[in-house]
């Protein structure tokens, strides 16, 4: 009966987990639609809030992983959850208050910095999350294959919210018109707010069992995980996947829209929204096969996919093209988002193989893992720079630079030294 009993528990923390992870994308990608409200008062606005996000795991990271140490993984989701609510209320209050306050000398008006204090606010809220799900549905997993196989099927959940919430968002909003504001979208806050407070709820009540933790001395657990090459490539091969994932899809977005066609912008977003759509069917996929597909079998797959599926859409001729609503799109964008695909499983292959057998030192090496999210916003800035000078397409050389990291990582990097963890970790 007591292994009946812990057998529904871990059920029961794994279904926590994938509903925490589909809650992570829900809040990240409320930042694009409403940047499309902003960027009408202000040309430069239309990703600062996006920044924001991703701004506060550089500062929450390793704070997050010390409050797992600390207090628990479940303690930690709360809090995570209820940061959410009271970010989401904050950027409420910017369609009610500020409109018509001008602040720093009229650079912006109160209600936009209400807004970017709500989404840098809910940027700490998805790092707390991230920290704990990715090492619990690892850990609850039994770490390995069927580890990787838990955070892919958590990923896909990510993928399928990413997808329905800017839905959500544009029929809230309609046509965007100089007149649409943030009132327009004040439902989906609220109903974002009543899944904070249900979330809430709903962990707090539910038993989740705590793996072993490390001290509470954080500069002693952070140190202790350091230690392990396979850790620090990997945290390295992390900050380069996220500024992968954002970099292809928003490059190829910018080079679709400046070919100057009618329509330019909108066909650009159907396009590049493909890309979305095959990492969610590329995370479903390896759910399945994770259980039998190794972690780094995948990513060597993915990676050296990637990375031929780039030097074609480098090298293919623009005036190779084909036909999208009547207008002619160069053959080589097919290719370019054809790489979901293959990011899809990067993140969770990625997380699985570096924190392989850590531990006690999993909590420390999440928040590592999370502060190196910062990357989706450094390496994109530093393609769309190198993309002003050389070119939208041949700015991709730096994505392949990335991948064949990633590959590196997955090769040689992330091989375990199990000798070395059994007598640090025990």
């Amino acid at each position: 009966m007591e292994n009946k009993n812990n057998k529904n528990g871990v059920m029961v923390a794994i279904i926590s987990m994938m509903f925490l992870f589909a809650m992570i994308s829900f809040v990240t990608n409320m930042a694009a639609p409403f940047g499309n409200i902003w960027k009408l008062e202000y040309k430069w606005a239309g990703m600062v809030g996006n920044l924001m996000n991703f701004a506060a795991y550089l500062f929450m990271g390793i704070p997050a992983g010390m409050m797992i140490s600390k207090i628990g993984y479940k303690k930690t989701a709360l809090i995570a959850l209820a940061t959410g609510f009271v970010g989401i209320f904050v950027q409420y209050l910017s369609s009610l208050y500020g409109e018509n306050t001008a602040i720093f000398g009229g650079v912006m008006k109160l209600n936009y910095l209400i807004y970017l204090i709500g989404a840098f606010i809910c940027g700490f809220c998805v790092c707390m999350l991230n920290t704990v799900v990715n090492p619990m549905l690892n850990l609850l997993g039994g770490g390995g294959n069927r580890g990787n196989q838990l955070i892919q099927t958590g990923g896909t959940l990510n993928s399928l919210a990413a997808t329905l919430t800017p839905m959500l968002a544009g029929l809230l909003i309609g046509t965007v018109t100089k007149d649409t504001k943030m009132a327009d979208v004040t439902p989906l806050l609220w109903i974002a707010m009543a899944i904070f407070a249900i979330s809430f709820i709903i962990i707090y009540f539910t038993k989740i069992i705590e793996p072993e933790q490390a001290s509470d001395n954080v500069l002693s657990n952070v140190k202790g995980a350091l230690k392990y090459r396979h850790l620090v490539l990997g945290v390295i091969a992390i900050f380069f996947y996220v500024g992968i994932e954002v970099g292809i899809p928003g490059e190829l977005n910018f080079y679709l829209t400046d070919l100057g066609f009618e329509g330019a912008a909108a066909v650009a977003g159907s396009i590049v929204a493909i890309y979305w759509l095959l990492m969610l069917v590329g995370r479903f996929v390896s759910s399945f096969i994770s259980g039998k597909v190794s972690t780094r079998t995948q990513i060597i797959t993915v990676t050296s996919v990637a990375i031929i599926l780039l030097l074609i859409a480098i090298f293919l001729p623009e005036s190779v093209s084909f036909n999208w609503k009547g207008s002619s799109i160069p053959m080589k964008s097919i290719f370019i988002i054809l790489c979901g695909l293959c990011t899809s499983v990067m993140w969770g292959g990625i997380f699985n193989l570096a924190t392989e057998g850590l531990g006690k030192y999993t909590a420390a090496a999440s928040g590592i893992f999370m502060m190196m999210v910062v990357g989706g916003g450094i390496m994109p800035l530093l393609q769309d720079l190198l993309a002003k000078s050389v070119g939208y397409i041949p700015s991709y050389w730096l994505v392949i630079a990335m991948l064949a990291f990633i590959l590196f990582y997955a090769l040689v990097g992330c091989k375990v030294n199990y000798d070395k963890l059994a007598k640090e970790t025990k």
